[in-house]
């Protein structure tokens, strides 16, 4: 089941084991269960610390990660490969005895949680988001025995997955209620857990440069400021940013291919070999400018600096129609490689025909029964070799000049209906999902009401430099007028505003 090359570098990896792992596998006799079973006993066959036991469980296919004489609440029903395969081998690390490499404060957050957590999350094994919950989840259970943690892939629990409505990855439930939906980090699933202490904010002296935002834009402008020896804070609520949605990037110069998550954990990597405090799960709630710059955060803190660079980047861009919001994660989706799978063998639509809604529907035409394109403009506006790959898909329909108008359904994306712009006419087409793919808009509205100056798009104006109007404050990436969004600008233009801040300091004395 695993080539050499995987074959290989797992062994690398269990040289870490700490002690003994058992993984006790509740199996049947079906295709699934055969498949989980050899899958565990080529892994066995690799480390005389690890073992194989049959047991009686729940679900079949599943299986416990445990040490001998402990459970460790870690549980994976369906094989943990794709994108999963990680979420494996850390867990059997830290099960051995590895300790994870958390924050003390996320650390002692966990520690404090007495009531009895069982989380469930369902995954795709295409989900590229999927990893940080799972691996996030399963560290909370290795350290606490009250909580206990099961990924379940959704390709091998159909069933369930449709009983439970579930139509967005990763979805996760807390003792049979449904917690959350979508990407998350440890410190953020940490603040949604009820019965769990809060973390008190640690205030911080004021910084010389703090940078808001932790995509590429942020974290250039954080390693650029600072090499130049000044004290350096980076602001994110999640460290990576709407990188983390892309599954395959092939324009990073001197990177022919990479994937958007694996990128961002390099660069964050990058980040930490300097002297940058990276403060994560907070939000940044307003900002203005006295002697010092001061961004007011949603906890009620604040942090200081004597400059600041804003760069907040750019989340999808919503239809603002009737149903959108309705059927978000229940038929409306904006990943097709994280979601994509739930609808296998259905009828979707994808909106919006550039270059991002022009790849989704060519994945999606591999998985769904037929895939409909609207586009509102007379043609299509991808790339000329993404239109031609899609010419060539014979279940996929393009419908242009077509406004779409509303999402409709039950407790489920059942339909939409889009009025066709050179005679007005309204249509109506049946479908279990709708992927929304218009472009982007940028993270500003927390902005609008200071005095730092938007253009018609709700991003922020620069200057060459990446000087907003506002003396001291900077602003870098798609949160930007920039022309062109794409990660090498976003990074060139993190560059010049830490640049540009270092400049403005340094004239003031």
């Amino acid at each position: 089941m695993l080539d050499n090359n995987t074959i290989q570098q797992l062994k690398q990896y269990l040289t870490m084991l700490e002690g003994p792992v058992v993984f006790r596998a509740s199996l049947g006799t079906d295709e699934n269960s055969d498949k989980m079973r050899e899958f565990l006993l080529e892994v066995t066959a690799l480390s005389h610390l690890l073992t194989l036991e049959e047991v009686t469980g729940t679900r079949k296919p599943q299986f416990a990660v445990d040490r001998p004489d402990y459970a460790s609440g870690i549980i994976f029903a369906g094989l943990p490969l794709g994108h999963e395969f990680a979420s494996f081998i850390l867990a059997v690390l830290q099960v051995s005895g590895r300790v994870p490499k958390i924050s003390e404060e996320d650390y002692k957050q966990i520690e404090a949680i007495n009531d009895p957590l069982h989380f469930e999350t369902f995954i795709s094994l295409t989900c590229q988001n999927c990893p940080d919950v799972v691996q996030a989840l399963n560290i909370m259970a290795v350290l606490n025995p009250n909580i206990r943690h099961t990924m379940i892939e959704g390709g091998t629990f159909k069933e369930e997955v449709e009983a439970k409505n579930i139509l967005a990855v990763p979805t996760v439930f807390l003792n049979g209620v449904e917690f959350s939906s979508g990407r998350g980090t440890l410190t953020q699933l940490l603040k949604k857990i009820p019965t769990n202490e809060k973390k008190e904010f640690k205030n911080r002296d004021p910084f010389d440069i703090l940078v808001v935002g932790g995509g590429p834009a942020g974290a250039s402008a954080a390693i650029y400021a600072a090499r130049k020896g000044i004290k350096t804070g980076l602001l994110a609520n999640e460290f990576g940013g709407q990188v983390l949605e892309t599954l395959s990037i092939e324009n990073i110069i001197g990177t022919p291919k990479t994937q958007g998550t694996k990128f961002m954990a390099e660069v964050k990597q990058h980040v930490e070999e300097y002297d940058v405090d990276l403060i994560s799960g907070e939000v940044a709630t307003s900002i203005q400018k006295d002697d010092l710059v001061t961004v007011n955060l949603e906890n009620g803190a604040n942090i200081q600096s004597k400059a600041v660079i804003l760069a907040t980047g750019a989340h999808w861009k919503n239809l603002g129609i009737p149903g959108e919001d309705e059927f978000k994660n229940k038929g409306v989706a904006y990943c097709p490689h994280c979601d994509g799978p739930l609808f296998a063998g259905k009828d979707v639509a994808v909106i919006g025909g550039g270059n991002s809604g022009i790849e989704a529907a060519i994945d999606l035409a591999g998985i769904c029964r037929h895939v409909y394109v609207l586009e509102f403009l007379p043609e299509l506006k991808a790339d000329k070799i993404l239109q031609e790959r899609l010419a060539g898909i014979e279940n996929v329909t393009v419908i242009l000049n077509a406004e779409t108008t509303s999402i409709t359904g039950t407790d489920r994306v059942e339909s939409l209906t889009y009025r066709k712009r050179e005679t007005g006419e309204k249509e109506s087409i049946s479908v279990a999902g709708t992927f929304i793919l218009i472009g982007l808009q940028p993270n500003t509205k927390w902005l609008e009401n200071t005095p730092i100056a938007l253009n018609n798009r709700k991003e922020v104006i620069t200057a060459a430099d990446g000087a907003t109007n506002v003396a001291g404050i900077f602003a870098a990436g798609d949160c930007t007028d920039s022309r062109y969004k794409q990660i090498i600008i976003a990074m060139g233009s993190g560059a010049t505003a830490a640049l540009g801040a270092f400049d403005y300091l340094i004239r003031q004395g």
